[in-house]
């Protein structure tokens, strides 16, 4: 396994959550970081929070799906070894029942976004590296949305990435399954509680995940330097039924 001692680790979406558990994980391993989000505020304290652990990190507040500020964002960044990008909308329900507008956002935001950034951390990854993207799981053909559509396009992107890339560097990607974290904050906390009781009901571990657990799929995949081209399903089996 690779080690992530002076490793420069780029985290978009880093500020909260799995991609700040990320961080932590990665800092803890002696990597520096460079986060990257669109609330100064929630930046602000992840740098802080991190910089008292006695790690290096910057931020760069951009939203990844004004692409033009993304462009500008990465022209911007040092050359580092490794990114994740949590980027990524979700929506349920069928394709006959949301309204277009939402379609567009969820495939913009899914695969169209993460496309783009694929395109530019190819330019600034180092050799030996690796791009890291977030899929998902959960719903199948029969049970199809636009988050469905993007987490295929990701596995995809991955795929073919791995392959443009190489064997200058690895791309793979993680799809976790629904997990309590702060991607809900808008939502009630009766309504969080509601569905994490449900799919603690229909994951065959009987739980849903912590988020330290799917942040170490992360950490495995930026170390292992013959994994390319993959997705880890982090998801207690729910894709077993």
């Amino acid at each position: 396994m690779a080690a992530l001692q002076d490793k420069h680790l780029v985290v978009i979406g880093g500020s909260s959550g799995i991609g700040f558990q990320v961080a932590q994980q990665a800092a803890a391993a002696g990597a520096s970081l460079t986060l990257l989000g669109r609330n100064t505020e929630r930046l602000a304290q992840a740098q802080n929070a991190l910089a008292e652990q006695g790690t290096q990190v910057a931020t760069l507040a951009v939203d990844a799906h004004d692409h033009d500020a993304l462009r500008a964002a990465f022209s911007q960044l040092d050359a580092f070894d490794h990114l994740v990008s949590m980027v990524g909308d979700a929506m349920g329900g069928g394709f006959l029942t949301a309204d277009m507008a939402l379609i567009e956002k969820v495939i913009y935001s899914k695969f169209l976004t993460n496309v783009l950034i694929g395109k530019l951390a190819a330019e600034k990854v180092r050799a030996g590296g690796s791009l890291t993207f977030t899929a998902g799981t959960g719903g199948r053909a029969q049970h199809a949305c636009a988050s469905y559509v993007g987490n295929q396009g990701i596995v995809s992107l991955a795929q073919g990435l791995a392959v443009e890339l190489a064997p200058k560097a690895r791309v793979n990607c993680v799809a976790p399954t629904w997990t309590v974290t702060p991607f809900w904050r808008q939502q009630a906390a009766g309504q969080v509680e509601q569905t994490r009781q449900h799919f603690a009901g229909i994951i065959p571990l009987g739980r849903t995940a912590e988020i330290d657990e799917l942040a170490s799929a992360y950490l495995f995949l930026m170390q292992n330097d013959f994994i390319t081209g993959q997705q880890i399903a982090v998801d207690g089996g729910i894709m077993l039924g």
